[in-house]
């Protein structure tokens, strides 16, 4: 079955683009388009689409409150590709803290928006380029790194969240660490759970507001 996607950006031209790209794979879906946040719950609930990819700056509601709400309200929800113009927007870091998934320039060529929505439709790699990191580290709190410390992650898990907040996916950290593959699962699912994260996305901000790893 192809990865199904919803887009939602208040410029149709963005959403003509977007589509024509999407559609002309044939592993991928577009089910479905609003021009603005507050449609998004009604469109989720009805078209189930494994990915929004969600432009963070709407005249009504933002792509911020409307993750937000799809999170809290919709049922095993959605990955969230949140889309902007700018990559050191300080509204895609608030959007990737509110739970969305990975983060897309307009601007991108045709192949890296593809790659971005099969990256997050699987859930196994992180789209964290490094203007977010280093708002991420700006953002840092002694109340991120207490909650780190209170994770008393093993040294193993600390070594494949090192690797997770590099951008590798389960099968190359497994490669790297020359490892079975579940087993990484394994540690990733471990780790999430001790930081009380509900993806990759949100650990890997822990990690960088905690300063436990540092934006290169």
């Amino acid at each position: 079955m192809p990865f199904t996607v919803l887009l939602v950006d208040d410029e149709p031209l963005v959403r003509a683009g977007l589509r024509a790209v999407l559609e002309a794979q044939p592993d991928i879906e577009v089910v479905g388009e609003a021009a603005d946040g507050a449609a998004v719950i009604p469109l989720v609930n009805r078209l189930r689409p494994d990915v929004v990819a969600m432009d963070v700056r709407m005249p009504l509601m933002d792509g911020i409150e409307a993750t937000r709400l799809v999170l809290r309200t919709v049922p095993d929800p959605p990955k969230i590709l949140v889309v902007t113009t700018f990559e050191n927007d300080e509204h895609v870091y608030e959007a990737l803290r509110a739970g969305a998934d990975g983060f897309l320039l307009k601007r991108a060529r045709p192949a890296e928006i593809v790659h971005a929505v099969r990256l997050v439709a699987e859930g196994e790699s992180l789209l964290f380029p490094a203007a977010v990191r280093q708002l991420a580290a700006e953002y840092g709190t002694n109340e991120a790194r207490a909650a780190l410390e209170r994770a008393a992650l093993t040294d193993r898990e600390e070594e494949v969240l090192r690797l997770v907040a590099r951008g590798l996916s389960n099968a190359e950290i497994a490669a790297g660490l020359t490892v079975g593959i579940e087993t990484v699962k394994s540690h990733v699912s471990s780790i999430l759970a001790k930081l009380g994260a509900r993806d990759r996305t949100q650990a890997v901000i822990a990690a960088y507001e905690s300063g436990f790893v540092a934006p290169s």
